[in-house]
């Protein structure tokens, strides 16, 4: 099992910055990729930005390019994701998840999530 803790949510305004983080622990060695989610209010979950877990190969959603950045501590085993510019439409609730290696894809580990709030 792979344990996931988010933090660093809140309430900020138009323009504003973030920085989430997740703290993974447990078996870790079978991890192949961290990844940021996001859900709005009456929308479905999707993903905002990935990362290998030796920290290569980042990918992004189209609609964060240029202000979100993902990032990992291998020291820490944790996984940052800097939000920049951020606007009301960023509004959700952030979740961190592991993908495994034996089944890639799957994300099978989840964290509890951190609420995202941006005042207009």
């Amino acid at each position: 099992q792979v344990q996931l803790v988010e933090s660093g949510g809140g309430l900020v305004e138009a323009g504003g910055s973030l920085r989430l983080s997740c703290a993974a622990s447990g078996r870790t060695f079978s991890v192949y990729r961290m990844g940021w989610f996001r859900q709005a209010p009456g929308k479905e979950r999707g993903v905002v930005a990935t990362i290998t877990w030796s920290g290569g190969s980042p990918y992004y959603a189209d609609s964060v390019k240029g202000r979100f950045t993902i990032s990992r501590d291998k020291a820490l085993s944790t996984v940052y994701l800097q939000i920049n510019g951020l606007s009301p439409e960023d509004t959700a609730v952030y979740y961190c998840a592991a993908d495994s290696l034996n089944v890639r894809g799957s994300w099978d580990y989840w964290g509890q999530g951190t609420q995202v709030t941006v005042s207009s």
